[in-house]
């Protein structure tokens, strides 16, 4: 599909642009040619960001769209963009409700391969996702996991964060899906092995604190390999997790301490903390995907801009297109 086509003349093309970001474009540009763009139904695209970044991503060959939502606001939307939708197919639904029921139900029949989240809450659309006439739960929790792409000097990598949208307060064996579930999608984005640090307050094991129990409890999972690929440990605090010095300074020996790839918090409310500080007092920008269903869920803040848009539709395919190798075996 050529830029033209895409999005003709479009002021969202003058928005920030997903390859100034440099894992984000290290990651788009990681995208073979011969790897099919992703059939998507968007949710509810009914604002700028959302409507924007799903043409950008069809634009760069990631996604293709199908719009799910009420067509006259879509179209209003589009219009203020000044884009072309003549190449999208799109799909009417009076509201959101049933915007999110109509693309889950594209999933379900197997006419879409994942979803994206667009101007509706998280919960009406994973209350489709997750009812039981869906079909689309597996064996595992679903979880969400933000890539948050961070400048070299702060930090040497981007950093997986999970679970700071979905799980409220996690049991142990929610725990254990979700970090499984991040593994799984940092490997799918060809990123190796990673260091996955599990939370909390303390590196300390008490039971005072049951994060810190249910952290070393994730640990030995891993060693006995409940947990697949990975190199887990924890409990550990957050400036153990990713600083060498802090790690040093405790006399932790761990070959994931100072040195984590991958985060996985106690809660949502620490999670979701730790995110909107990163993104609002640091300035990192990031991707979201929900894994753990039969279909990549893309999901970011309401208020996320195109370029996270854009790098979840990016993770989403590629994750995407590891499962099915993983099935062709």
């Amino acid at each position: 599909m050529s830029e033209k086509t895409a999005m003709s003349g479009t002021k969202a093309t003058r928005l920030k642009d997903p390859e100034a970001i440099p894992f984000y474009r290290e990651l788009i540009r990681g995208i073979g040619e011969d790897i099919k763009p992703l059939r998507t139904a968007v949710i509810h695209p009914v604002d700028k960001n959302s409507l924007a970044g799903a043409i950008e991503a069809a634009r760069m060959g990631l996604m293709e769209p199908v719009l799910v939502g009420p067509e006259a606001r879509i179209r209003k939307v589009a219009d203020e963009l000044e884009a072309d939708l003549s190449a999208f197919e799109l799909v009417n639904a009076e509201h959101s409700h049933e915007s999110a029921k109509t693309g889950v139900a594209l999933a379900t029949d197997g006419k879409v391969g994942a979803l994206m989240k667009g101007h509706i809450h998280t919960h009406e659309l994973l209350a489709a996702v997750m009812a039981k006439s869906a079909r689309l739960r597996t064996g595992r929790r679903i979880s969400h996991v933000f890539l948050i792409d961070i400048p070299h000097e702060n930090y040497s990598k981007p950093l997986f964060l999970s679970d700071a949208a979905v799980n409220i307060q996690p049991t142990l064996a929610h725990k254990r899906d979700i970090t499984q579930n991040a593994i799984d999608l940092f490997r799918a984005c060809r990123e190796g092995t990673p260091k996955v640090a599990i939370l909390s307050a303390t590196e300390q094991v008490t039971e005072d604190i049951l994060s810190t129990i249910h952290a070393a409890a994730i640990s030995k999972m891993a060693e006995r390999g409940v947990i697949t690929g990975g190199i887990v440990d924890g409990p550990l605090a957050f400036d153990n997790a990713i600083s060498r010095d802090a790690a040093k300074a405790k006399n932790i020996r761990s070959e994931v301490a100072g040195d984590a790839d991958i985060l996985i918090v106690p809660d949502i409310d620490s999670g979701n903390m730790l995110y909107k500080q990163m993104k609002y007092l640091s300035g990192y920008n990031a991707a979201g995907l929900v894994v753990g269903a039969r279909v990549p869920i893309m999901l970011t803040s309401r208020a996320g801009d195109v370029a996270a848009r854009v790098a979840s539709a990016a993770i989403a395919l590629l994750y995407a297109r590891s499962r099915e190798e993983e099935t062709s075996w």
